[in-house]
């Protein structure tokens, strides 16, 4: 049986398709964030004066690091602690538990945690860290649970060192 140039070509790229992963992670360095994070997306970056937000959407999954500088440092805690509870209060939930959290590079401070939230049978992962005055959160929010893609975007964190 001889198959045409045209077929084998078309199987061919059907197979490479169906060998792509759901999720295509890269580093990214977002420019003023002075982190660097794994997307499974290329993420659209925006900064304000003082404050940033890399953010993409794949899979049906969004993915999000946003970052601000605290001016005063005695209010870094109290900005960590906002920061899941403004997005428990707007999801209608309340704010669960949080778990210890560890960065590469961070500040570490007691209120480093990350968060899961469940509203509506959607599911949103939050962690938030610093890093002197520079506070961070890091989202991912989900039709449904997915541990594994939160933990390779978790664990892909991490703050730069100085160039």
């Amino acid at each position: 049986m001889r198959v045409s140039p045209l077929v084998g070509f078309a199987l061919m790229l059907a197979l490479l398709t169906a060998c792509q992963p759901a999720l295509n992670w890269r580093q990214v360095h977002p420019a003023g964030s002075g982190a660097v994070a794994l997307f499974p997306c290329k993420p659209d970056v925006e900064q304000r004066q003082g404050m940033g937000l890399a953010q993409c959407e794949t899979g049906g999954k969004g993915f999000a690091l946003s970052w601000a500088e605290v001016p005063d440092p005695t209010q870094v805690g109290a900005a960590l602690k906002a920061m899941p509870q403004a997005l428990a209060t707007k999801l209608g939930r309340p704010l669960p538990p949080g778990l210890a959290l560890q960065v590469a590079g961070m500040t570490p401070m007691p209120e480093a945690s990350h968060y899961q939230l469940t509203s509506n049978g959607a599911v949103t992962h939050v962690a938030v860290f610093a890093h002197g005055t520079r506070v961070y959160q890091a989202l991912m929010t989900a039709p449904q649970d997915d541990a594994a893609a939160w933990d390779s975007f978790r664990a892909g964190l991490a703050i730069e060192a100085a160039r």
